[in-house]
Order: C-alpha cells, then sequence, then structure tokens
C-alpha cells in the first residue's frame, strides 16, 4: 500500500503557492512602477493633483525634481515631484 501520493501533492502545494504568491507580487509592483512612470512623464502646468499626502492643488510650475502648488487663496507650496500621487478626480 502506498500512500504518497497524497503526501506528494501537498508537498507541491507549500513549495508552489508562495512562488506564485512571489510572482503575483513581483507582477503587481511592476504595473504600479509602470503606472507612476507613466503619470510623471504626463504632468504639466495647470493639472489638479492630489499629493500622497492628501493635498489637492493645482500645478503652477514645473521642474525635472520639484512641483510648485497651489492650494488656494494663494498659497503655493514646493512639493518634491514624485510627491504628487495622481491627478484630482473631475467634479461631477
Amino acid at each position: 500500500m502506498s500512500s504518497g501520493s497524497g503526501s506528494g501533492l501537498a508537498y507541491l502545494l507549500v513549495l508552489g503557492l508562495p512562488f506564485l504568491l512571489i510572482v503575483w507580487m513581483f507582477f503587481t509592483q511592476r504595473q504600479r512602477a509602470k503606472q507612476v512612470q507613466t503619470l510623471q512623464s504626463s504632468l504639466a502646468v495647470g493639472d489638479e493633483v492630489v499629493t500622497t499626502s492628501g493635498l489637492y492643488a493645482t500645478i503652477t510650475a514645473l521642474d525635472d525634481t520639484v512641483a510648485t502648488l497651489d492650494a488656494g487663496s494663494g498659497v503655493t507650496l514646493r512639493f518634491d515631484r514624485r510627491a504628487i500621487g495622481m491627478r484630482a478626480p473631475e467634479a461631477a
């Protein structure tokens, strides 16, 4: 009597599932990096954006490393360009 086939499948699952999880994590990280790169390269003066800290503002000046943002009421802030997380959603 051989009961090795059940333990072989369990062994394969124990080794295979973590490997699949790691591959999936690398794939999703690569997609996110591509999205961030696309956003950073498409930023322009006048865009309404949201920073990674949640500040809604409009880009008034843009440099290779610095984005100058107008937060309203004449408040101008300088942010590292990488701190821009996304474009502001359109108002309905």
